[in-house]
């Protein structure tokens, strides 16, 4: 199996571009596939710099309904038009980050759900004996604290976001499962045991940001729960890939626990 990085928020190889944003083309043995589209259309740039051919892809994963995750499936469409986009229909409304200074919408392009090959789906969805999507994660130990600027828009009224539009994207391959998700905003200790309540086991290899970055200083408090994090998450037979929203001081604060169980993530990079 092969796993590229195309855009991430860092630079990385071949002098490919980087934003805040996340996108990873896949091949399986039976597939070809995008998992997120990064913020803008700079992934297709990637892509061409590292030689993938996109009009090749069959199936598209949309992690969550964030721009920074969706910005590019418009531009993406544009080139293929025959691959089948799987999004979380509760992905499709309105989010926003609240600011000290007004509101910032942070949801996908409305012009996305009216795509022709879209699909819809509401929970969990196995699409085939490789692909596998799960959603509905409860729990809230160890939730992001960032995720309590975020909110959906219901009736002109801001609610916080639940984040039930968030899905994980499960690949087997060679006896092997590869856990994917965009940003964990459910928490990633939360998602694997949701995983392993699924599947009686943990996953091998996990691919995911931790939406642990933040622009104020980390507070004592803040760097014991990531300590918390990082030691749960050593328990585990699984190795960890992660960038994008996890954030360069929360990684530093990880990996002196999870020591080369934990792999940063660049833009171009090849997830070995």
């Amino acid at each position: 199996m092969k796993i590229i990085n195309l855009i991430e928020d860092t630079q990385g190889e071949n002098s490919c571009l980087f934003e805040h944003g996340l996108s990873f083309y896949i091949e399986t043995a039976n597939h070809k596939l995008l998992v997120d589209t990064g913020a803008t259309n700079n992934f297709l740039e990637n892509a061409k710099t590292l030689g993938i051919d996109l009009k090749s892809v069959d199936t598209v994963i949309i992690s969550h309904g964030h721009y920074d995750h969706a910005g590019g499936v418009l531009g993406f469409s544009e080139i293929n038009q025959n691959a089948t986009i799987y999004i979380q229909e509760k992905a499709t409304k309105g989010y926003y980050r609240l600011l000290t200074n007004g509101q910032k919408y942070i949801g996908i392009d409305e012009k996305i759900k009216n795509l022709k090959n879209i699909k819809l789906i509401n929970g969990n969805l196995k699409i085939d004996d490789e692909l596998f999507l799960f959603t509905n994660i409860t729990k809230r130990e160890l939730w992001p604290k960032g995720n309590l600027q975020l909110k959906r828009k219901d009736n002109n009224n801001f609610v916080q976001d639940e984040f039930d539009h968030e899905q994980y994207l499960v690949i087997t391959q060679n006896n092997k499962n590869y856990l994917l998700s965009g940003c964990a905003h459910n928490g990633i200790t939360n998602i694997i045991d949701k995983y392993i309540e699924i599947y009686g086991k943990e996953p091998d290899v996990v691919i995911s940001g931790f939406h642990m970055i933040q622009k104020d200083e980390y507070s004592s408090n803040d760097i014991e729960v990531i300590k918390q994090i990082a030691n749960k998450l050593c328990t585990l037979n699984t190795k960890f890939y992660t960038g994008h929203c996890t954030g360069e001081e929360a990684f530093e604060i990880m990996k002196p626990i999870l020591k080369d169980k934990l792999v940063k993530l660049h833009s171009g990079q090849i997830v070995e």
